[in-house]
C-alpha cells in the first residue's frame, strides 16, 4: 500500500464526517454553478425588458449565494472537526508508539528529529487529511460541474475551452513525481534543524560556560543554510510548474473571448449565455491554477507520512510476551546467569558471561572503572535492555516472562543525574505512586532528607521546579529523586551513584535514611565513593564487562589487585572504617 493510501486509512473513524463534508462541498458547488446560469438568464431578461422575471432571478441569485455561504460554513466546521480528530489520533498513536519503544531506540535517536516528526510532519498530514483532501475533491467537483454546464450551453465552445485541461493534468502529474523527493528532503533538513535547536537550548549552560556562542551560531547557520538550499530546489520546481499550470487555461479563455464573442455578434449565442459561459470558464481557472498548490500539499503530506510511518512501522525490540506471568511474591532475589549484553552497533559487548546472585534483602555494591558495565548490569534487571545471551531472573522468574509493568513497578532506580519533570515538587515525588497523599509525600521527603529545603522553597511542596528541575541544585534534585524512590516502596532499589551531588553532611544524613529504607530490601549500589560501599553486604568488581572479583571488602583486598587499586585511589571516608574491623588499615583512609 502506498504512503498516500495509508494516510487515508486515518480517516476511517471519521467516515461520516468526511462524507458529510464532501456532500456539503458538492451542494455548495452546485449553488456556485447555479449562480452564473441565473445571472445569464437575468442578463437576457434585461435585454428583453422583463422586469418581473428579472426580480425573480435576482432573488434566486441571492438565495443561491446565501445557501452557498451556509453550506460552506457547515463544510468548514465539519472538515475542521475531522482535521482535529485526525490530529488527536495521530498524536496519541505516535506518542504511544514512541513510549512502547525500548530504551536502546532512544539511545540512537536525536530528540529534535523525533520532535520534528511529532510536530511539523504530523501537522502536514493533519492539514491535508482535514482540509487539503476536501479542497482537492471540491476543485474536482467544480471542474466537473462547470464543464457539464458549459457543454449543456454550447458543446463546441466547451470543447475549445477545455482543450488545455489534458495538458494541465499531464504537467501536474509530472510535477507531483518530481516534487515528492524534493519536499521529503526539505522535511529531513527541517528535522535536522529542529534537532540542532533542541540540542543548543538543552546544552546552553555548556555553550555559555565555554563561551562557544559564536561556534554554535555558525553551526546553526549551516543547518539553516542546508534548509534554505533544499527549500530552493522545491521552490524552483513550484516557480516553474505552478505558473505554467495557471497559464494553460488562459489559452482557452482567450479562445472563448474571440470565438464566443463572434457567436454573440452573429446572434447564434445570447449575451446572457455568453456571460454564463464566460463565468463558468473563470470558475475553472481557480481550481486549475491551484492544482499545483493542492498537489504540493498532497506531496508534502505524503513525504511527512513516510517519515511518520518510519516510526509507526518500527516494532519494539522489547515486548511483553502474550503468556507473560505476574511477578511472584518474593523479597527481590536477583540472579544473572551467563549474561552477555551487546548494544546494537557496538564492536564489543558491554557485559560478557556475567553470573551473579544477589540474595533477597541484601545489598550489593558494584564498583569498576568507567565503561566497565556497571549501568548496563542494573539496566538488565528492570529489563530496560534485553540480554544478548543468558538470563536475568527476579524471585526465580526470567524477567522476559514477567508482565513488564509489574516488574518495573517493583524496581526503583535513582540515577546520579536524576530527571525531574516541569511540575511541582510534590508532583515529582508522587510520580512514583499514583494516588499518594500529601502525608505520604512529606514522609518520603523527610526520609530522603529533603523536607528541610523543600519547606524553604517559595511555595513549599507546590513550588514548580522548572524544566528538568534546573531551578534546583544537583543535590536537591537527587534528594527529590530519592524521596520518589522511597515513595515507590520497591522490592528492589537501585542507586546509581545517587549521592554524588550532595555535600558530606547531607550525604551522611541520606546514608542513614538509606540504611532504613534498605533494611530487608534488595539493593544494588553503583559506587564511586568509598563511603557508599559501607552500605553493602557484598561487592562485585567489574572490569571490561566481566566480573573480575566478588566478595566482601576484606576478601577483595586480599584477592583483587584491581579492588585494592580502587580503594587506594578512593576518597578518605571514615564511614567505611566504622563498618569494618578497625584492625585492618586501608591505604588512603
Amino acid at each position: 500500500m502506498t504512503t498516500f493510501w495509508r494516510l487515508l486509512t486515518f480517516l476511517r473513524p471519521y467516515r461520516a464526517g468526511v462524507i458529510g463534508s464532501l456532500v456539503l462541498a458538492a451542494l455548495a458547488m452546485a449553488m456556485t454553478v447555479a449562480i452564473p446560469y441565473l445571472t445569464g438568464r437575468a442578463i437576457d431578461q434585461v435585454r428583453a425588458g422583463n422586469e418581473h422575471e428579472l426580480l425573480v432571478l435576482g432573488i434566486a441569485v441571492a438565495v443561491a449565494g446565501l445557501l452557498r455561504l451556509l453550506l460552506t460554513i457547515a463544510r468548514r466546521l465539519v472538515a475542521g472537526q475531522v482535521s482535529l480528530g485526525v490530529e488527536y489520533d495521530l498524536r496519541r498513536r505516535l506518542y504511544g508508539h514512541l513510549l512502547d519503544q525500548e530504551l536502546a531506540f532512544f539511545d540512537r535517536q536525536q530528540t529534535g528529529q523525533l520532535m520534528s516528526r511529532a510536530t511539523v510532519d504530523l501537522s502536514s498530514v493533519r492539514f491535508f487529511l482535514g482540509y487539503g483532501l476536501v479542497f482537492l475533491v471540491q476543485s474536482a467537483l467544480t471542474i466537473l460541474l462547470a464543464s457539464a454546464a458549459m457543454f449543456l450551453t454550447d458543446p463546441g465552445l466547451a470543447a475549445m475551452a477545455l482543450a488545455p485541461v489534458p495538458f494541465v493534468v499531464v504537467i501536474a502529474t509530472r510535477f507531483g513525481r518530481t516534487a515528492r523527493p524534493a519536499i521529503q528532503a526539505v522535511q529531513q533538513r527541517l528535522a535536522e534543524l529542529t534537532a540542532d535547536v533542541e540540542e543548543n537550548i538543552s546544552g546552553v549552560r555548556v555553550v555559555k560556560a565555554f563561551a562557544a556562542e559564536d561556534r554554535q551560531l555558525s553551526r546553526f547557520t549551516g543547518s539553516v543554510g542546508r534548509v534554505f538550499d533544499q527549500a530552493m530546489v522545491s521552490t524552483r520546481l513550484q516557480a516553474f510548474y505552478n505558473p505554467f499550470i495557471g497559464f494553460l487555461p488562459q489559452l482557452g479563455l482567450a479562445a472563448i473571448l474571440f470565438f464566443g464573442g463572434r457567436r454573440v455578434i452573429d446572434g447564434s449565442l445570447t449575451m446572457g449565455q455568453f456571460t454564463a459561459f464566460y463565468t463558468y470558464l473563470l470558475m475553472l481557472l481557480g481550481p486549475m491554477r491551484q492544482l499545483g498548490v493542492a498537489l504540493g500539499l498532497s506531496q508534502r503530506a505524503t513525504a511527512s507520512g513516510a517519515r511518520l510511518f518510519e516510526i509507526l512501522d518500527r516494532e519494539p525490540r522489547i515486548t511483553q510476551r502474550p503468556d507473560a506471568v505476574s511477578l511472584p511474591d518474593g523479597s527481590g532475589q536477583v540472579q544473572l546467569q551467563d549474561v552477555t549484553l551487546r548494544y546494537e552497533g557496538a564492536a564489543t559487548p558491554a557485559l560478557r558471561d556475567v553470573s551473579l546472585t544477589i540474595p533477597a534483602g541484601q545489598t550489593l555494591a558494584v564498583v569498576g572503572a568507567t565503561g566497565s558495565g556497571k549501568s548496563a548490569l542494573v539496566a538488565l534487571i528492570a529489563r530496560l535492555y534485553d540480554v544478548t545471551d543468558g538470563a536475568v531472573s527476579v524471585d526465580g522468574v526470567d524477567v522476559r516472562d514477567v508482565v513488564t509493568d509489574e516488574l518495573r513497578r517493583q524496581i526503583a532506580i535513582v540515577n546520579d543525574d536524576p530527571f525531574l519533570f516541569s511540575a511541582s515538587v510534590a508532583e515529582n515525588i508522587a510520580y512514583a505512586r499514583q494516588g499518594a497523599t500529601a502525608k505520604d509525600i512529606r514522609i518520603a521527603a523527610e526520609r530522603a532528607q529533603a523536607a528541610g529545603f523543600i519547606e524553604r522553597l517559595p511555595d513549599g511542596y507546590d513550588t514548580r521546579v522548572g524544566e528538568r528541575g534546573m531551578t534546583l541544585s544537583g543535590g536537591q534534585r537527587q534528594r527529590i529523586a530519592i524521596a520518589r524512590a522511597f515513595l515507590a516502596d520497591p522490592r528492589i532499589l537501585i542507586l546509581d551513584d545517587a549521592t554524588s551531588s550532595v555535600d558530606a553532611s547531607t550525604e551522611r544524613a541520606i546514608k542513614e535514611a538509606l540504611r532504613e529504607v534498605m533494611a530487608g530490601r534488595t539493593t544494588i549500589v553503583i559506587a564511586h565513593r568509598l563511603s557508599t560501599i559501607a552500605l553493602a553486604d557484598q561487592i562485585v568488581v567489574l572490569e571490561d564487562g566481566t566480573v573480575a572479583a566478588h566478595g566482601s571488602h576484606d576478601e577483595l583486598l586480599d584477592v583483587s589487585p584491581l579492588y585494592r587499586e580502587i580503594v587506594e585511589k578512593g576518597l578518605p571516608d571514615q564511614v567505611f572504617l566504622n563498618r569494618n574491623p578497625p584492625e585492618r588499615e586501608v591505604a588512603g583512609l
